[in-house]
Order: C-alpha cells, then structure tokens, then sequence
C-alpha cells in the first residue's frame, strides 16, 4: 500500500514539474504586435484576415454531434436486451428514446434546425 502511495506521489510529482518545465520553455517571452498582425508586402492590411464564422452552422453542427453520440450508445440495446430483464431493458430504452426525441422537439421548437432565419 505505502509502495503504492509512493510511487503515485512520485509519478505525479514528476509528471508536474515536466508540464510546469515544457510551460516555461515554451512561452514566447515578449509578444510583439508586429509578430501577430498579418504581412501584407509591407503595408497595413484593408480588412480583417479573419474570415467571419456562421454561428448558425456551429450551432448545427454540434447538434449533429450530440445526435451522433446519441445514435452511437442507441445501436448496441438490441445485443443487451438478451444480457438484461426485458422489463428492465423496455424502461431504459424508452427512457432514453423519450429524451432524445423531446431534445429534438426542443431544438426544432426553438428554430435551431433552421438555416436561415
């Protein structure tokens, strides 16, 4: 047990000073403003070099990554219905449907599955 104890201690002790010495040995020491602005053969840029971002697209996006994840836990109950209770197995199931098909109703209901408004 205090071998145990120990050599956690240590390995997290090590593992710290590692990333408070790559921290360190990183950090540019003096951020200069001219090494952040983008180069336009030597003169000041018109516009911004930043292109604008749909916050809509971002929006649906990560409604389609919640839905994946969603989908990817939904795809194995079939295989556990044999491995549990059904009664147990019909509870969880459409426990779990039920909240998927209410966020859906939600998201829908507050017009985030819309593209343009």
């Amino acid at each position: 047990m205090i071998m145990t104890m120990t050599t956690a201690g240590v390995a997290l002790t090590l593992s710290t000073i590692l990333m408070m010495l790559a921290t360190l040995i990183s950090k540019k020491m003096h951020e200069d403003r001219e090494k952040s602005s983008p180069f336009e053969c030597g003169f000041d840029p018109k516009n911004s070099a930043r292109l604008p971002f749909s916050s809509r697209f971002f929006i649906i996006a990560v409604i389609f990554m919640i839905f994946d994840v969603e989908i990817a836990l939904l795809l194995p109950m079939p295989i556990t219905m044999t491995m549990s209770n059904m009664k147990d197995w019909m509870a969880i199931s459409m426990t779990f449907l039920i909240i998927l098909i209410a966020g859906l109703y939600h998201e829908w209901n507050q017009g985030a599955l819309e593209w343009t408004n």
